[in-house]
């Protein structure tokens, strides 16, 4: 039986922040799941970038 209402976990995609300063083409991006209700605020996550080739600071986008 399918689920009724929203439920509490969302989909969100999570993008780096350093990769527009650096000027080389392309973007890092990673979809990931969050609880609304325990993060109502925007997320940060430090992930690896392969364009870079290091871990850097990966927010989430609208």
């Amino acid at each position: 039986m399918a689920k009724k209402g929203k439920g509490n976990r969302i989909q969100v995609i999570l993008e780096c922040t350093e990769h527009k300063e650096s000027g080389k083409a392309g973007t890092s991006r990673y979809i990931t799941t969050k609880n609304r209700k325990n993060t109502p605020e925007r997320m940060e996550l430090k992930k690896y970038n392969p364009i870079l080739k290091k871990m850097t600071v990966h927010k989430e986008i609208k």
